[in-house]
């Protein structure tokens, strides 16, 4: 059963404490052309203050014509009524007005109770929040041209897109990944070129590719492939190039999977034009008359949906153009039921998202169900210094050397931890640290410490509680119980915002929070044995809930280290 977060139980006491104001006369009723303002609920930044603060009397002063704080006494007084009539039917134990007219409201003991009962009876449902938006969406990421091993210069987009399907998939979503590669055109063509040249002991063209791993290549060329490829007439670089791309894709595919990062769907530029979507997608423009032809082209009218310049879809001698694929691509995927469409680009395709938008809304969909989310560039540095990267020139970090120098787990941590559209500042020392400088080796010691004391618990005759009622009054289990049933509300604010940088921020406060609560409070006591087993099942909590913080991520929860 999904328990709902604690932030949902406080709003609906607050909607029942304003229904009742009204019905007794303490309040009036709204005015008829007034919209009624949502109840509205956060997390003071001063604990002191309570567990949460709203400020719906300030938002109904107006339509009220009341002072602010004569709303909230009479909202606080509701409140109060109910906890002492009925203390089971709120979450609520005390409701105190501050100027200029907030409520102030801490939890009952009960409500944190229930919450850690919940987490310890049902693990696998602990954290889950209803449906934000029942949708089904196609996630599409990483997409690097397969020419060359995936570089750290890709990870972002991998990590990006990977935790945005585990955050949507939390969230209630139907979520497809998938991965588009240009297995066509100039720079398959210059891969293949690449390969031969090395092949036939011959310097690579200015424009080819570089490095190790071309020669590579050239050491696993079957001879069949290049029999067919230098016969009489053949297109000797296009040949080798789509066989190249194809190894490469292979090689691409390994390092995502050592990333734990998955496709449902792979799919080719050439396929769109194969299979004719890109030809349904300019007869769509054609029919809703905005295309034209000009100088022999075939021009979309991107002027008409604000665009600066229209868009050339097909050249003059007859070649369709990126941007052709690309609104060849919206049709396909519209034409596969999906909802939503999420692009996961570099900001270096910040001039593409418009221009596809347009092209979305001129065929006949919702520009708003075309979502492309740009993520910041990463500066990798090593000791202070810069690593330059340049697949051409064969100058850069594979993304399996990064990964085997700091592992998946630190990697995912580094990306997860910060903003999509916030650049980043990724030092490699920093991440291969196994100490408490290292955020996600900090995080990941507190669930194995945990996991260590159970154990020490066990050897000693102790074992965790099924709740810990009766046993929050002092400060260290209430602090730790509190910060352990937020986490549904992390959850839900991370699917609403589309990001994980608050996941990884809560982990490392719930962790901070547990090593307070075991400096101050003796956890294995076999001289107090019921409190221990308040307290082990108080700890057993926040293991749950760190190992579904980090498993969100896809990172390790490990049980010692």
């Amino acid at each position: 059963m999904i328990a709902p977060p604690l932030r949902s139980l406080v709003r609906d006491a607050i909607d029942r404490a304003w229904a009742r104001a009204v019905a007794s006369g303490a309040l009036p009723e709204p005015p008829a052309d007034a919209s009624r303002p949502a109840v509205a609920v956060e997390r003071p930044a001063d604990p002191s203050h309570g567990d949460f603060a709203s400020n719906l009397a300030m938002r109904l002063a107006r339509p009220y014509r009341m002072a602010p704080l004569a709303i909230a006494s009479a909202l606080a007084a509701e409140l109060a009524r109910e906890a002492a009539d009925s203390p089971e039917a709120t979450p609520i134990a005390e409701a105190e007005v501050a100027a200029p007219g907030f409520l102030n409201l801490r939890l009952a003991d009960h409500t944190l109770e229930a919450a850690i009962a919940g987490a310890l009876a049902e693990p696998d449902a602990w954290g889950q929040v209803a449906a934000i938006r029942a949708r089904s969406v196609n996630v599409e990421f990483v997409s690097a041209n397969p020419t060359g091993p995936l570089h750290i210069g890709n990870a972002r987009g991998a990590f990006v897109g990977d935790l945005l399907c585990r955050v949507l998939e939390a969230g209630g979503q139907r979520v497809t990944r998938e991965y588009y590669f240009n297995d066509s055109g100039g720079q398959i063509r210059n891969l293949g070129a690449s390969v031969a040249a090395l092949r036939r002991g011959e310097p690579v063209p200015d424009d080819g590719y570089k490095g190790e791993y071309v020669a590579d290549l050239v050491g696993e060329l079957p001879e069949r492939v290049w029999a067919e490829a230098t016969a009489s007439g053949a297109d000797t670089d296009g040949i080798v190039g789509h066989w190249a791309a194809g190894r490469v894709r292979e090689g691409i595919e390994r390092s995502l999977a050592a990333l734990s990062v998955r496709f449902d769907v792979w799919t080719s530029e050439a396929s769109l034009h194969d299979e004719g979507w890109v030809d349904r997608a300019v007869e769509r423009l054609r029919e809703r008359g905005h295309v034209y032809e000009q100088d022999g082209a075939i021009w979309f009218r991107s002027t008409d949906f604000g665009d600066d310049k229209d868009r050339v879809i097909i050249r003059s001698n007859g070649e369709p153009t990126y941007f052709a694929a690309d609104i060849g691509y919206v049709t396909e995927k519209f034409g596969r039921g999906f909802d939503h469409l999420i692009y996961v680009w570099g900001a270096d395709h910040h001039g593409t998202v418009a221009r596809v938008r347009n092209a979305a809304q001129a065929m006949g969909y919702d520009p708003e169900a075309v979502q492309m989310l740009l993520y910041s560039w990463v500066r990798f540095v090593r000791d202070g210094v810069e690593v330059s990267m340049s697949k051409r020139a064969g100058d850069f970090i594979t993304l399996d050397e990064l990964l085997s120098e700091i592992g998946v787990d630190s990697a995912r941590w580094f990306f997860a931890s910060r903003s999509v559209n916030t650049g980043i500042d990724f030092d490699i020392e920093l991440a291969k640290k196994q100490s408490n400088e290292n955020p996600v080796y900090y995080v990941q010691y507190a669930h194995a410490r945990i996991a260590s004391i159970v154990r020490k618990a066990a050897e000693a005759g102790l074992a965790p509680a099924s709740d810990v009622i009766g046993w929050l009054a002092d400060a260290p289990e209430a602090a730790l119980a509190r910060a352990v049933a937020r986490f549904p509300e992390v959850i839900e604010d991370a699917v609403a915002a589309e990001e994980t940088h608050g996941i990884t921020a809560y982990a490392i406060e719930l962790a901070t929070t547990f090593h307070g609560f075991y400096r101050d409070a003796r956890v294995v006591d076999p001289q107090a044995p019921e409190r221990s087993a308040a307290r082990l099942a108080l700890a057993g909590a926040t293991r749950i809930t760190l190992a579904k913080a980090l498993g969100l991520l896809g990172i390790s929860a490990p049980e010692s280290m």
